[in-house]
């Protein structure tokens, strides 16, 4: 049987610390209550070893994560089985014995130790901000505090899982047109390394006045061959730089207002960010978080930061007295006019988390449809690009070898 050795506090209040022989972590909770101890860790193994020492389970808690596809099965297990009459510990030590990923099993094991030490469910996962964000976390609360927490998890699983289906769609509209410019960057630098010095030996032989891009593309040839390393590392440097620029606070901004404006994709931000801010709040106020917090959790979960300014002037109107349609239709130029004109709808009928939902359904089927057209119209614009580079390429050097045969002539 193996050995555990917990840290905690007697009936008298003085820290203990004790090793006992336990089939799990869970029984070793039972041993302490029976001595009327309160644990506040416990270690597995209660004498040295080597694992102990390098410590591999931590090791692998911290090349884990815990993707959102993890977390929206947990979620709708966690509803289902607190729906079907278990307690949350229960239901937390169900889940954790069945989870494969070292991050997520050492996290249930945290929150449940928490609980088990008079902690609420929502205070729980308050101390793992990096895997609950404030959404799921103030909707737990509410779930909580109403009575309803099975339901709200199922909600806040669709959810998730709405938000997960959103991210995938859009991601995989732009990751052929990606990796297409990436494989041609890639061969342009090899044709610059490979082909372009065996064709300048025959421009040399040959006298006479090279086209411009002819030229160009000499330059270009030696440079990356005199400069291989500076080639490789500047383009590294240059993606790494991007990145770096895209997450500064003018970053931010300026990559905001250019998606917002660009053909084709301006209009699918538009309603990609309705739709999120519709699920969001939708999600938020049928599991009775406050319009309020609604509003300030939905700031942060949109990602345009012109879009987090809407809402968080929506949070200080609503606060003022005013109604929250108000915001909306004054910016319809980034939230489409239907959104202003449901979400007054929703007021004057007292239906506004329903017509939001309705409004997300709606967003999130025209944004399925688009990335879609968006693939049909990105293959035949990609292969005009290439068509392009690769004739102007061809152009520049087959210009010159023309000349030279017509020399010999």
């Amino acid at each position: 049987m193996p050995k555990f050795t917990y840290i905690g506090e007697d009936n008298e209040g003085s820290k203990i610390t004790k090793t006992v022989e336990a089939d799990d972590r869970y029984a070793v909770y039972d041993i302490a209550r029976r001595d009327g101890h309160k644990i506040s860790s416990i270690d597995a193994g209660g004498s040295f070893s080597l694992k102990k020492f390098i410590n591999v389970e931590r090791i692998n808690y911290k090349l884990s994560r815990v993707s959102q596809d993890e977390l929206v099965m947990v979620t709708r297990n966690l509803g289902s089985m607190i729906n079907a009459g278990l307690t949350v510990t229960r239901a937390l030590s169900v889940i954790q014995r069945q989870t494969t990923n070292p991050r997520l099993s050492g996290t249930i094991t945290a929150i449940l130790e928490r609980i088990n030490n008079g902690d609420q469910f929502n205070q729980a996962l308050q101390e793992f901000p990096e895997t609950f964000d404030d959404m799921y976390i103030a909707m737990v609360r509410a779930g909580e505090e109403s009575g309803r927490l099975s339901e709200t998890l199922q909600t806040l699983a669709i959810q998730m899982q709405k938000s997960s289906s959103l991210k995938k769609r859009i991601k995989g509209a732009m990751f052929y047109p990606i990796i297409v410019i990436a494989v041609m960057i890639v061969i342009g630098i090899l044709m610059m390394i490979y082909v372009m010095p065996t064709l300048l030996g025959v421009f040399e032989s040959g006298d006479m006045d090279l086209p411009s891009s002819t030229k160009f593309f000499i330059a270009l040839s030696n440079f990356i061959n005199d400069h291989t390393l500076i080639t490789i590392l500047g383009l590294v440097g240059s993606v790494a730089g991007l990145v770096y620029f895209l997450k500064t606070k003018i970053g931010k901004i300026s990559s905001s207002w250019l998606v917002v404006r660009l053909p084709l994709i301006g209009t699918m931000a538009k309603e990609t960010n309705s739709a999120r801010t519709a699920r969001t709040l939708s999600s938020l106020l049928n599991s009775g978080v406050d319009v309020m917090q609604s509003l300030e959790i939905t700031s942060d979960v949109v990602q345009n930061v012109y879009y987090k300014k809407i809402l968080k002037e929506a949070r200080d109107s609503v606060e003022k007295g005013d109604p929250l349609s108000n915001v909306f239709i004054e910016h319809s130029k980034l939230y489409p006019v239907l959104v202003g004109e449901m979400i007054l709808v929703g007021e004057e009928t007292g239906k506004i988390a329903g017509m939001l939902g309705e409004l997300a359904i709606f967003y999130e089927a025209e944004i399925e449809r688009k990335t879609k057209d968006l693939s049909t119209i990105i293959e035949p614009l990609l292969m005009v690009f290439i068509g392009g580079v690769v004739g102007f390429f061809a152009l520049a050097i087959i210009s010159p070898i023309y000349s030279i045969s017509d020399g010999i002539g």
